[in-house]
């Protein structure tokens, strides 16, 4: 009988679990299609296909949901940032493959950039948990290859902070005029634009 009733347990978990994994990847595949805009409970649970009454029956909100968005475009770009650079040497020219993968990312996938970078954060994560993943983002794909960078003599600790500090803020900027089509115009221009901030930033 215990075994029984455990069993039934398992799998109602697994089923939520399922359920879940629609909204979610619905709320994704919307972002990176439409963006923002396109993303409301209805609309989520439309082309999860479920009602949207079902949806607070695993997200506590639309905010929640975009959390767990967050979350997962995190797991993600990280994924993509390590495929991108599995062939570079260590080092700067690793450091360099990382910070391109990086835009290459988020020019991909503009709703994601969107959701990132152009909303303001509200309730989603509470804010803060959500800043933090978001901000972190870019040094936790290049952290690895800047402590390459300081164990081989290339940069000091200061130098090395310093160089991620500068990628953080220059990198997001310029994705977010391009990705306003207000300069450069083309995606050449752009990535030619990157490619001369990646050789002045981390030389």
């Amino acid at each position: 009988m215990l075994m029984e009733r455990d069993w039934r347990m398992k799998n109602r978990q697994i089923q939520e679990e399922r359920i879940k994994s629609y909204f979610l990847d619905s709320a994704k595949n919307l972002l990176k299609a439409e963006g923002l805009k396109s993303v409301s409970v209805r609309n989520v649970a439309y082309h999860a296909g479920y009602s949207y009454a079902t949806l607070y029956n695993y997200f506590k909100d639309i905010n929640d949901l975009l959390f767990r968005c967050v979350e997962d475009f995190c797991r993600e770009a990280e994924e993509f940032v390590f495929e991108r650079t599995a062939s570079a040497a260590e080092g700067k020219e690793k450091l360099r493959a990382a910070a391109k993968a990086y835009v290459e990312y988020f020019v991909e996938y503009p709703g994601v950039f969107e959701l990132f970078f152009l909303e303001r954060l509200g309730g989603f994560g509470g804010g803060v948990e959500t800043a933090h993943l978001i901000t972190g983002l870019l040094g936790r794909v290049c952290r690895a290859h800047l402590e390459a960078c300081i164990a081989g003599g290339t940069y000091t600790p200061a130098a090395a902070e310093a160089v991620e500090e500068r990628l953080r803020y220059a990198l997001p900027g310029m994705l977010l005029l391009y990705e306003n089509r207000l300069a450069p115009d083309n995606y050449g221009d752009f990535m030619r634009s990157v490619d001369a901030q990646l050789d002045a930033i981390i030389g």
